[in-house]
């Protein structure tokens, strides 16, 4: 996503960018909205726990075929009460644990990925990890409430107003309306 916090905006300007030439939005209005969608998304998901399911460091020992010895050892320094205490830098470093979460790992893990991207934090995108949506990924996204879902759709309908989620807006449109929004219904957003 190309996203850019205050810093870059204000940097940009500086230097002469029209930020107009990218976005349908002002920057500003973008920012604005980002928060929004986090708020959404931090209320969404407040005082959701990891319990028994699949740590972020835990997942990455998954994902290199570690020992069992060794998984265990990877989930105690997994944080497992508040997803907002996961640092951004754990999140990129461990993105690849976004294909090893079980439900209870997705549904704890899921917010603070979001949340990084709305910072302009996350490196690796989520556009596709939460579009083209196959009964594996459909099956990690089991335990969340519609409150979740309805957040998570709003976090995919920013997206999908995004200049570099022209690629993926297709699928990003397909499956709000097939499975995030459950049926067709009208845009929130826009």
């Amino acid at each position: 996503m190309l996203f850019l916090t205050q810093n870059h905006v204000e940097e940009r300007r500086a230097r002469g960018f029209d930020e107009s030439t990218l976005y349908s939005e002002p920057a500003e209005d973008r920012l604005l909205e980002a928060k929004e969608v986090s708020a959404e998304i931090e209320q969404a998901f407040l005082g959701v726990k990891l319990g028994a399911g699949v740590g972020l460091f835990e997942g990455q020992a998954i994902d290199n075929y570690e020992s069992e010895a060794e998984r265990e050892r990877k989930r105690a320094r997994d944080e497992k009460e508040d997803w907002r205490r996961i640092d951004s830098k754990h999140l990129n470093a461990c993105h690849s644990s976004l294909s090893f979460f079980d439900p209870l790992g997705m549904r704890f893990h899921l917010p603070a990925f979001i949340c990084c991207e709305l910072r302009g934090e996350y490196r690796m995108g989520l556009d596709i990890r939460l579009s083209e949506l196959d009964d594996l990924r459909r099956s990690q996204f089991s335990l969340l409430s519609p409150t979740q879902k309805s957040a998570v759709a709003r976090f995919l309908e920013f997206l999908s107003e995004d200049v570099d989620s022209e690629f993926s807006r297709p699928a990003i449109e397909r499956d709000l309306i097939e499975y995030w929004l459950d049926g067709p219904q009208p845009k929130r957003l826009g």
